[in-house]
């Protein structure tokens, strides 16, 4: 196994967070040039900051290659690093804004389908009128995305459907999982398309008609496929995969398809006179719906405000 040698004393008094941030950027970019332009800096002046990085870890961080940068083994460890730094920063300076103005900061959520067409603007919403200067960031995406950023610290709270505890991600991560409630499955079409007007009752009746199923590394993708499998009849072979409620929610207004939501979220589009709910047997248990948060890092003053927002929602909608 190869070693670094680090010096910890020497590079905890030579490195500077501005050094930190301008590596952040190159690993982010994979690119020099981009990282200078994203920081209103001189490629040489970001090239002088790398050399100087490698100096003090004594060894080289990036391979240079055609197309940019890419991190050597080095760079990745270091990489991983500097992200749990940055996030610690960035926690640091919002508990020292709560501490002076009591309703600053900054708040990162990571969001999934189950929570972003209902729970989240709700939560939001309720945050925003409590503390108006609070910054909210929201990032969307599949658990196996979402989990390892809120590992490091790059995002605050993940919310959404909670992993079954037999799945490895569920334990992937120093995570701790806390239940907001329970939802089943919905299946929906466009309220104004041919569709919407049959008379469906089971699920055989539209099992033939184009679908918009969740993507393969989605845990609704599993819940879909368990809802196929106990009514004895195969996956559909017309599909789009999508984890977008607003790109979902515009094909089912132009087209003639079926899709699948959770039950809360779905009858938000339904009241809107967006969508019509089938209800078909088969239609089963979506599962738990909650937030996710570091196990090993107390959550800051606005994140606990969220949370705090999250279970009011919750109670509101019971």
């Amino acid at each position: 196994m190869h070693r670094f040698p680090l010096s910890q004393i020497g590079l905890s008094r030579n490195l500077k967070l501005s050094q930190l941030l301008v590596f952040d950027r190159v690993m982010e970019t994979g690119s020099i040039r981009r990282a200078a332009d994203d920081m209103g800096l001189t490629q040489p002046a970001v090239t002088k900051v790398v050399q100087e990085l490698e100096s003090s870890f004594e060894g080289a961080l990036f391979e240079r290659h055609n197309r940019g940068v890419i991190p050597t083994e080095l760079g990745i460890v270091v990489g991983r690093r500097v992200k749990s730094l940055l996030a610690e920063f960035r926690h640091m300076s919002e508990e020292l804004d709560s501490f002076r103005f009591g309703t600053a900061g900054h708040v990162v959520v990571g969001t999934l389908i189950s929570a972003s067409a209902h729970l989240l603007p709700m939560a939001i919403t309720a945050l925003k009128a409590r503390a108006p200067r609070l910054l909210v960031t929201v990032r969307e995406g599949p658990t196996v995305e979402l989990f390892p950023l809120l590992a490091t610290g790059e995002v605050d709270i993940v919310v959404g459907r909670l992993p079954e505890s037999d799945l490895p991600i569920s334990d992937a991560f120093a995570l701790t999982h806390h239940t907001l409630f329970e939802d089943s499955l919905a299946v929906v079409v466009g309220r104004d398309q041919a569709i919407a007007r049959g008379a469906i009752t089971s699920l055989s009746d539209i099992a033939d008609a184009p679908w918009i199923l969740p993507t393969m590394e989605s845990p609704l993708r599993q819940s879909v496929e368990r809802m196929f499998r106990q009514a004895g009849l195969a996956l559909p072979t017309d599909i789009i995969e999508s984890l977008s409620v607003l790109t979902n929610l515009g094909v089912l207004l132009e087209a003639p398809r079926v899709a699948v939501m959770p039950r809360v979220a779905a009858m938000r589009f339904v009241r809107a006179g967006l969508l019509r709910m089938l209800e078909i047997p088969e239609s089963g248990s979506f599962g738990t719906v909650g937030y996710s948060v570091r196990s090993n890092k107390e959550m800051s003053p606005a994140c606990e405000s969220f949370v705090e927002c999250l279970h009011e929602v919750t109670r509101a909608s019971a």
